[in-house]
């Protein structure tokens, strides 16, 4: 079973979940976008008899607080994961992230090469392809403010997430949402949305520079149906860091760990175990 953390971090309340052993090598996991620590309980629990795993909820998603200013950029989340790991006393671990999560991993091992033993990249890179960038972009534009009730949330997430088992997708809806008048409304700050709505969502950092500057070993796993990830992207990931593994999961979008979770656990465990 996990235990439910909280932690401050310059002034704003982080909350994170622990599983295993605090003596044992130390994991931390970084959600996407639209997610939560809790996302990665199905990975923590494998890991857990190895590994002290340590998923955190990024600023303004899950249980912790939203950014005061509505700065969601790269630079800023890596920052935060720099303080975590800091106030933990991590002087060196490995990490995992998908999606908005996987960049911020990339940008905080690129500046940091001697603190990451293994980072495992899940289906994004420096570059998002256009394609996938509407599609998530449009998603969040159109999700309701309200939901009238679980089913009405667990409905409209099915659209978007086909592959998901009821209970993996009961599961994330259900930690990534809280009560408010009239129903349910999302954990992850409204000020992404809106500025999604406002067009002003942007973040100007490059991240190829710091994509070569990563010196531990990498696993770069791409769904192999993802229109986030194209294999154009992928191979040039390849091309410009030696030290990168590639996995393309078949039968996967963009959320490979909710798409095909046996496959992607196997993956995981085979490249963190060397």
């Amino acid at each position: 079973m996990h235990r439910d953390r909280t932690i401050v971090l310059n002034g704003q309340r982080f909350h994170y979940t622990e599983w295993g052993a605090s003596t044992a090598p130390p994991l931390v996991m970084l959600h996407g976008v639209t997610g939560h620590a809790r996302t990665w309980d199905e990975e923590a629990a494998a890991l857990a008899a190895r590994y002290r795993v340590l998923a955190l909820d990024q600023r303004g998603h899950g249980d912790s607080d939203p950014s005061p200013n509505a700065d969601y950029t790269v630079a800023t989340l890596s920052a935060d994961v720099t303080a975590f790991a800091d106030t933990l006393g991590l002087p060196r671990f490995s990490l995992v992230g998908l999606s908005m999560g996987g960049r911020v991993a990339i940008a905080f091992a690129g500046q940091a090469p001697r603190r990451v033993d293994r980072l495992v990249i899940v289906d994004i890179g420096p570059e998002i392809s256009e394609a996938g960038l509407i599609r998530v972009g449009t998603l969040m534009a159109r999700s309701p403010e309200l939901f009238t009730s679980l089913e009405h949330a667990l409905a409209f997430h099915r659209v978007t997430n086909p592959l998901y088992t009821e209970a993996m997708l009961r599961h994330r809806v259900e930690h990534g949402t809280k009560p408010t008048d009239g129903g349910l409304t999302w954990k992850y700050d409204r000020g992404l949305r809106d500025a999604v709505r406002a067009g002003t969502w942007r973040d100007p950092i490059d991240l190829w520079p710091l994509w070569r500057d990563i010196s531990c070993p990498i696993l770069l796993v791409r769904g192999a149906d993802s229109d986030v990830l194209s294999a154009e992207i992928a191979k040039r990931m390849l091309d410009e860091n030696p030290n990168t593994h590639f996995a393309e999961v078949p039968g996967a979008g963009h959320t490979v760990p909710g798409d095909q979770p046996a496959a992607f656990r196997t993956l995981l465990n085979a490249f963190l175990s060397g």
